[in-house]
């Protein structure tokens, strides 16, 4: 069995996203974020392939925490969804990690009181394996989850629905044989007068996706598509995503986990939204003198 990874690894990326943000023009996607940490570090791609047990990839994981105690601390603005972005205060502040460890612990003791029921152990460990995005939805499934839970024809059915809902027509799954790997087809048109046929794969995966799994999916594809499409659950390694886009061969798109919710958000497909009022920690902190 593994050694268990030591808790608040996170820490040690709260300096290097606020560098990566200003290196970006002091905003990005987080996924952009994460990717300009790893080239500003250099982090190797074993690293950066490395998974939680949820799926999830735990590198991004760990800069998303980052992000959330910097926003408790008034570094970075919560309020752009889908984009990270530096707050005047984010855009003049550097971190060494002395400084970070010690904007760690406070927020570490503010978020104990604030959930009393959790004891500071429970709280690090909550943040070792989940996102802050799902943190506290304790008496909730997650889509990622549901979804894993479905069989793997269902998996298949429920994507048909889901690039319908985004515009793709004659959506079709080949069934369990399983064409090559391909998994179903559809057609997109971008206008009128173009279209182009898509094939599509699904794989309903707690790890990630690796590059002989594109190739051989690319293979598949070969003279029968335009384009192809690769769902998961999962995540894709580095490698994967190259092969995905290297030069002179038919693009694949990849949508991991993380994509995949967003897409069903977008059209609200087996999901109903709700409004949710999260405590701002960070305002009321000014108040505790």
């Amino acid at each position: 069995m593994a050694k268990r990874k030591k808790q608040a690894e996170f820490v040690k990326w709260f300096g290097p996203l606020l560098d990566a943000l200003r290196d970006l023009g002091y905003s990005g996607k987080p996924k952009e974020v994460s990717e300009k940490i790893a080239e500003n570090l250099q982090l190797e791609e074993e690293f950066l392939d490395q998974t939680l047990k949820s799926g999830a990839n735990r590198f991004h994981n760990q800069v998303a925490w980052a992000r959330q105690y910097l926003i408790w601390e008034g570094l970075l603005d919560k309020s752009v969804r889908g984009t990270w972005k530096l707050t005047e205060k984010g855009k003049n502040t550097t971190l060494d990690y002395e400084e970070a460890h010690k904007l760690f612990l406070k927020w570490v003791e503010i978020n104990q009181k604030a959930r009393k029921s959790k004891s500071k152990k429970e709280i690090l460990e909550d943040q070792e394996e989940d996102s802050p995005d799902t943190i506290d939805l304790n008496a909730e499934k997650t889509l990622i989850e549901v979804l894993k839970e479905l069989s793997p024809s269902g998996f298949e059915n429920v994507c048909k629905e889901l690039l319908r809902e985004h515009g793709f027509e004659n959506v079709e799954v080949t069934g369990k044989s399983h064409d090559g790997g391909i998994d179903g087809f559809g057609v997109l048109e971008l206008n009128p007068f173009v279209s182009f046929k898509v094939i599509f794969q699904c794989k309903r995966y707690s790890g990630s996706v690796s590059r002989a799994q594109v190739g051989d999916f690319r293979n598949a594809m070969l003279g029968r598509a335009e384009k192809g499409i690769i769902l998961t659950t999962g995540t894709f390694t580095k490698e994967a995503q190259k092969e995905a886009n290297r030069d002179g061969a038919p693009p694949i798109e990849l949508v991991d986990g993380e994509k995949l919710v967003e897409m069903f958000e977008k059209v609200e497909l087996g999901l109903k939204p709700k409004i949710v009022y999260e405590v701002e920690l960070g305002y009321f902190e000014k108040f505790r003198d």
